[in-house]
């Protein structure tokens, strides 16, 4: 909803959307940014105003279409709390990058949230957000292995969950290094993001 012109707060069904679009966009240029897929696999697109890299292979773009989908889904319940982007060793296996998104949905039972922002600050606070993580490999260290990812969601224990997800371990990293990401909130939801990473010897 990186498109909406309409003024004033967003409903529920319209966090719910401009959240998870918010997922795709950034998982798009983390796989990006961070090398995991031939920067072949991937064209420009101008969202909230910035020049941002999505995926043109078939089976990853119809994987986090899929994705996003569920993704509003649980939003739109107030089900999910966390989102998370690890990033793995393919010959190891040990996890060297994890991008935890944090969701606080405590106002979605409220008709009107209190303090909802307008749209416009809104797109301002994920505009802020995606222009970090696009800046990001000023900050990461290079990887230099054959890396691949995994993403785990963290949803109430009664959440309807997709046949092709399973659980899985935490994937955290010993002794890592904690970058804070900026946040945004829409009244209904508020996003905070942090990337734990491992120190290169």
């Amino acid at each position: 909803m990186d498109t909406a012109q309409a003024v004033g707060s967003l409903t529920l069904e319209g966090s719910a959307q401009v959240v998870a679009e918010f997922f795709d966009y950034g998982i798009n240029n983390i796989l990006y940014q961070r090398g995991l897929y031939n920067e072949t696999h991937f064209s420009r697109e101008t969202h909230y105003g910035l020049p941002l890299m999505m995926t043109k292979d078939k089976e990853l773009k119809d994987f986090l279409q899929k994705m996003t989908a569920t993704l509003e889904h649980w939003l739109a319940a107030g089900s999910l709390s966390h989102v998370v982007l690890v990033i793995e060793d393919v010959e190891t296996s040990a996890v060297i990058e994890r991008w935890q998104f944090n969701i606080n949905c405590d106002q979605i039972e409220s008709t009107t949230p209190q303090n909802a922002p307008p749209l416009k600050k809104i797109q301002e606070g994920i505009r802020n957000l995606l222009r970090q993580i696009v800046s990001s490999v000023t900050f990461l260290p290079v990887i230099e292995s054959k890396c691949d990812f995994d993403l785990l969601f963290y949803t109430d224990k009664d959440a309807e969950h997709p046949a092709s997800m399973g659980q899985t371990e935490d994937r955290k990293i010993e002794g890592a290094q904690d970058v804070a990401l900026r946040d945004f909130n829409t009244g209904y939801h508020k996003v905070e993001g942090n990337i734990s990473y491992k120190v290169m010897e």
